[in-house]
């Protein structure tokens, strides 16, 4: 039984295909050669071989960034350091 090949033409951002193919041709690789690698991979996996989620930000996260926006815009205030070693030297201190 012979391989028989089939054409699939698909939509995709022209800049996205541009990084793409950029990103492809320093692997060693085309495009075509990547979507056969994802068609098979999809078919080993019976599924989709990576996680498809909606990224959130966890909580620990939110507050995290909330702080920072608040030291930023002067809500807050943070030690300020002159040097590294003067950071890490209060982080460790905190051990």
């Amino acid at each position: 039984m012979e391989n028989l090949t089939t054409a699939i033409s698909v939509q995709v951002d022209s800049h996205d295909k541009e990084v793409a193919s950029r990103i492809l041709k320093n692997l060693g690789l085309n495009m075509s050669t990547y979507v056969n690698m994802a068609i098979k991979q999809l078919i080993n996996k019976d599924g989709v071989p990576f996680e498809v989620v909606n990224p959130r930000p966890n909580k620990e996260l939110l507050e995290a960034i909330k702080e920072g926006e608040d030291i930023l815009s002067g809500k807050i205030q943070a030690k300020k350091y002159h040097s590294v070693k003067e950071l890490i030297g209060d982080l460790e201190s905190e051990v």
